[in-house]
């Protein structure tokens, strides 16, 4: 017979569990998931604003304005997102907390997956990531995308009925991963029945 103190026991009981490892794993990766789409709707929609050439060239303007302000093209970005107010100061601490999450998540799985669980802030950030994501992807789809499409000329938009397709395919991934049985399996039953499989 092991024998171990609690903390250890409770350790391994947690690793060894297939239901606790499973939907900590899951989590982890969704998160990691979210983080990168976050980061491409930041990095993303700021070259498409400065456009990139046929051959996918950055824009020398977007390396003057943009790229010139750090070494990391994510926080040179969230520096310029931030100048032309599509972000606050609030935003970029909360980015900084999101990412130190998700380097954690990512550099560090193993000792959440057993001995620690998942980070004490895990379900805050997530809920921060989705909330800027949106605030992100929202301001581009109201102030730049609708602006430019004439086919919403004269018509008025709420903000709060917008569903950018970021956080569409983020509330899925966790629906079918993270959801119930009867929730998981909805897409994909509805998906073959619309098909007419």
């Amino acid at each position: 017979m092991l024998t171990m103190d609690s903390e250890t026991q409770t350790s391994w009981e947690d690793f060894l569990n297939p239901d606790v490892m499973r939907n900590r794993l899951i989590a982890a990766s969704i998160y990691i998931a979210g983080f990168e789409g976050l980061k491409d709707a930041i990095i993303e929609r700021v070259r498409e604003f400065f456009g990139t050439s046929l051959n996918n060239e950055i824009s020398p303007k977007y390396k003057s304005e943009v790229l010139s302000r750090n070494r990391s093209e994510k926080f040179a970005c969230i520096d310029w997102l931030n100048e032309m107010a599509v972000i606050d100061k609030a935003d970029v601490d909360t980015f900084d907390r999101l990412n130190a999450c998700r380097n954690r998540l990512a550099h560090e799985l193993f000792s959440f997956l057993g001995t620690r669980g998942m980070p004490p802030d895990f379900e805050q950030c997530f809920q921060e990531m989705v909330a800027l994501l949106r605030k992100i992807e929202v301001w581009w789809i109201v102030n730049v995308e609708i602006p430019t499409n004439p086919d919403f000329d004269g018509k008025e938009i709420d903000e709060d009925e917008i569903m950018p397709r970021s956080l569409i395919r983020l509330q899925l991934l966790c629906d079918i991963a993270l959801g119930d049985e009867k929730k998981s399996q909805f897409y994909f039953e509805e998906f073959h029945r619309r098909a007419g499989h």
